[in-house]
């Protein structure tokens, strides 16, 4: 059984200069529950793939399918949820009002909205913090309420664009601890686009590399460390291994353009 299916999957955006080769060929399977990363040089595609799933996008060429159905059917269905790069958090609603709000959209009764809220609350550890406004909160805590409000619907996808790429280390660090548990909790599958080798050899399940645009798989890395990972895991040989095949992936796909 898949969950996302890719075949043959290009993308060409056509622009006043020309047209821009986006995505080439690209074939992909996505099992239920896996964490999969997608790692490449900036314009790669990685993020044009993501949101191609999430029907933000439309592929030129190839099939692409999200629970069995075309992505705009899936995002119909409530598929998935997806967490940008910026929290994006309105700043007049409070934190439980920002998560409430895809909840409203979808008609969910009040006491099921204030039910799922502090469910979600509780999984990204921001109970006691719902009458916050955004301003209020740390960039990692917005980051976190951003989870929470993808998470409130309870879609079995999570789609996540380097969510954790305008924090600090430190807080980065805490926040890929949190991510892990509640992917261990939840079981959810996730796609998700970083560029740092280390955050995708910690969190993954399967590491995608792709090349320079028009971005193409140069590499599918299946991870062998184990579902529970301290952060000390990442000075383990196997760790540093597979961070070490990461590495020549991405070397191999420059040897392509």
């Amino acid at each position: 059984m898949t969950v996302i299916e890719a075949s043959g999957v290009s993308l060409t955006f056509q622009t006043a200069d020309g047209p821009v080769h986006a995505l080439k060929d690209v074939d992909l399977s996505i099992a239920p529950g896996e964490f999969v990363s997608f790692i490449g040089p900036s314009g790669c595609g990685k993020t044009t793939f993501l949101r191609s799933i999430a029907a933000l996008e439309t592929p030129t060429g190839g099939t692409l399918r999200v629970n069995g159905m075309e992505p705009d059917a899936a995002r119909r269905a409530r598929a998935y949820g997806y967490v940008f790069q910026a929290p994006g958090l309105y700043p007049w609603r409070t934190i439980s009002g920002n998560i409430s709000l895809p909840l409203e959209i979808m008609g969910f009764s009040k006491a099921d909205r204030a039910e799922r809220i502090a469910r979600v609350m509780d999984l990204v550890q921001l109970s006691g913090f719902g009458g916050k406004f955004p301003w209020q909160l740390s960039g990692g805590m917005q980051q976190r309420a951003s989870i929470a409000r993808a998470l409130a619907f309870d879609a079995d996808i999570l789609l996540m664009d380097e969510p954790f790429g305008a924090l600090d280390e430190i807080v980065r660090d805490r926040l890929k601890e949190a991510l892990l548990a509640l992917w261990r909790k939840t079981g959810k599958t996730i796609g998700f686009v970083t560029h740092s080798i280390p955050e995708a050899v910690y969190l993954s399940t399967k590491i995608v590399v792709m090349s320079p645009r028009p971005g193409r798989i140069t590499r599918i890395i299946d991870s062998t460390l184990p579902p529970d990972r301290p952060l000390d895991i990442r000075d383990t040989p196997e760790f540093i291994a597979l961070a070490h095949e990461v590495r020549e992936g991405l070397r191999d796909g420059h040897g392509h353009d």
